[in-house]
């Protein structure tokens, strides 16, 4: 495979399912799937989302991805953009209007989108029912969430069986990056496609939640001031000490 990216020869003969933002997590969890799957698809969200550019770098990292890994490019099959716009006109949080970025009483972000995995996840089951897909891959993390509570692991296990249970059709619900924290993300990455990839990652995902291409920093483009950009950069920081400080483990990712 070109890019350096690992030919993993266990994968399943079965279909998977990717919920695909353009994001560093949903790319990471692409090219997971990718090395374990015989065929993935992708889907995507437009839910008025204020960093919507993100829809756009979904184009680029696929492009890329089928160029540059053509193994992983011959299983990557068919992307589904679903407009979910009325879920960004009865929210009111910073990720779907002009808001300045705060935290409640609650304790939780504005950025928090109520609702939004759970609707996201129940649409990729529908279109999977249909297609014969079974394995609904995301990118949610309970290690750097935000305290987003729809990204915890429980959540997922129980939207599993409601899901599974209210179709009659097995679904399993992969979270490959859920105990992992961003330097870890940045990690696995590597592991999966070493340095090819993760230049990919660094230069075509996006994940501001201010929706900002226009500032350039060593592990992206972002305003660099958001929770989203302070997270990625962090990770990116340990990362790098970590990759300069020992020899980096090139076994296969778990």
């Amino acid at each position: 495979m070109s890019g350096g990216a690992r030919q993993i020869p266990a994968f399943h003969r079965e279909k998977a399912l990717v919920l695909f933002s353009g994001g560093q997590d949903s790319t990471t969890s692409l090219a997971w799937a990718l090395a374990r799957f015989a065929e993935v698809e992708t889907i995507g969200f437009d839910y008025g989302q204020r960093h919507r550019v993100e829809l756009d770098c979904r184009i680029a990292v696929s492009d890329r991805l089928r160029r540059e890994f053509p193994d992983w490019g011959a299983r990557l099959r068919t992307d589904h953009l679903i407009d979910c716009c009325v879920l960004g006109r009865i929210s009111d949080t910073a990720l779907t209007r002009e808001a300045a970025i705060s935290f409640g009483a609650s304790g939780l972000p504005n950025t928090f989108v109520p609702g939004r995995n759970i609707v996201f996840f129940a649409l990729a089951a529908a279109l999977g029912y249909r297609r014969g897909i079974r394995h609904l891959v995301g990118g949610m993390c309970e290690t750097d969430f935000s305290g987003y509570p729809d990204c915890r692991d429980d959540t997922l296990k129980a939207l599993q069986a409601t899901l599974s249970l209210g179709m009659d059709h097995r679904f399993v619900i992969h979270t490959p990056l859920m105990w992992r924290d961003k330097a870890a993300t940045w990690e696995l990455a590597w592991e999966l496609g070493n340095e090819a990839l993760v230049e990919l990652i660094r230069n075509e995902t996006h994940s501001c939640y201010l929706g900002d291409r226009g500032h350039s920093h060593q592990w992206g483009h972002g305003c660099g001031v958001c929770p989203a950009c302070e997270l990625r950069r962090a990770g990116w920081e340990a990362f790098t000490a970590r990759r300069r400080c020992g020899p980096v483990d090139r076994s296969p990712a778990p």
